[in-house]
């Protein structure tokens, strides 16, 4: 018989128990949880952790997953790019997110489609997914989906290659929103960001990451994905195990604290939180994260969450003190997130927090 590792609460590690969170998550709830689950109602789930304010309520692995397993999250992982980018401009590495791109590569130049515009994308456009280079993973003819990037060895070069994007009647420019901005989906960005870091630490990025983010984290297991150039990939695929992803989720949801000591600065937390760009379909993007509305037992909330295809998710609510953590295998399938979020909201939030 599979052994189940829910928890009701955690004493250790996390802190003293609270009596709200104890009252509010019952053992019921971990059994209905539990039993939803196992019954596919969610698809292919491999773990979920449940954390508030100091305390573990649920964790659970299923499908021949572990406390040990390092979850491939996909896209969920490009929010880290976003913490070590903060963490740079804080170690004053980096001047700021309005600093150009190309300033740290002044190899590649001359650049092919050459346009000054160029010079002018920053870092925060690429942390809020809408510079102005023709990137589009969500439309398969785009010069700067991700598959195509794929295919050759220099990642950032094929990224500051991309010619400017035109807009098309029907796409919304820039200056016609209160955001001023548009979002266009761009893995090859996000890889970008995190060899600006690379560059700005002289080292590997995984290096920094290490020792600037994971190892006062406590996390001492990583898996990277690298390119043909050997450079750690900050695009998605880090490999995490449920708990490690649970502490990152925490820095988001503490203000960018951890067991009482500050890893990333509170007011970078706070911009990364902020809807920089609408993101289409009722979502908004904050730096490399994503915000959606929800409304659980009539109350209206904003959910801020990573999210990687097969429907990873690592949700962080910080004025109610929750982490969740969905971790899932359903690669490239139809409704994958819809299925998270019914996890996470239907499964999760709605047994959590009180009418």
């Amino acid at each position: 018989m599979k052994k189940h590792l829910f928890v009701l609460i955690l004493i250790t590690t996390f802190g003293q128990v609270s009596a709200h969170a104890a009252d509010q998550w019952s053992k019921q709830d971990s059994e209905s949880l539990t039993a939803e689950i196992e019954n596919g109602d969610y698809k292919t789930v491999t773990s979920v952790l449940v954390y508030q304010r100091g305390n573990i309520l649920f964790e659970d692995y299923f499908n021949g997953a572990d406390a040990s397993t390092l979850h491939n999250t996909r896209s969920a992982t490009k929010t880290v790019a976003s913490m070590l980018v903060g963490a740079a401009i804080s170690d004053g590495l980096i001047a700021g997110v309005d600093v150009p791109v190309t300033s740290f590569f002044p190899e590649l130049q001359p650049l092919k489609n050459p346009d000054p515009r160029k010079d002018e994308i920053t870092i925060e456009d690429f942390l809020t997914m809408s510079s102005l280079l023709e990137c589009n993973d969500f439309n398969n003819f785009s010069r700067g989906n991700e598959e195509r990037m794929y295919l050759v060895e220099n990642w950032v070069r094929f990224t500051l290659n991309l010619p400017i994007k035109g807009f098309e009647a029907w796409v919304e420019r820039p200056n016609q929103n209160e955001y001023g901005r548009t979002f266009s989906y761009c893995t090859a960005g996000a890889h970008t960001l995190g060899q600006v870091v690379a560059r700005a630490s002289g080292g590997g990025l995984d290096e920094y990451a290490n020792q600037r983010l994971f190892k006062p984290l406590g996390i001492t297991r990583t898996g990277w994905q690298r390119t043909g150039l050997d450079k750690a990939v900050a695009a998605g695929g880090l490999g995490l195990s449920t708990r490690s992803l649970m502490k990152l989720g925490i820095l988001f949801a503490d203000g960018g604290a951890f067991e009482g000591e500050q890893i990333l600065p509170k007011r970078w937390i706070d911009e990364s939180l902020k809807t920089h760009v609408l993101a289409g379909r009722g979502m908004e993007y904050g730096y490399l994260l994503w915000k959606k509305p929800a409304q659980i037992n009539d109350r209206d909330i904003m959910t801020n969450y990573m999210s990687g295809n097969g429907g990873n998710r690592v949700v962080f609510l910080p004025e109610e003190g929750v982490v969740i953590v969905v971790t899932k295998t359903d690669y490239g399938s139809r409704g994958m997130h819809e299925d998270a979020e019914r996890l996470v909201n239907d499964g999760i939030l709605a047994r959590l927090l009180p009418g």
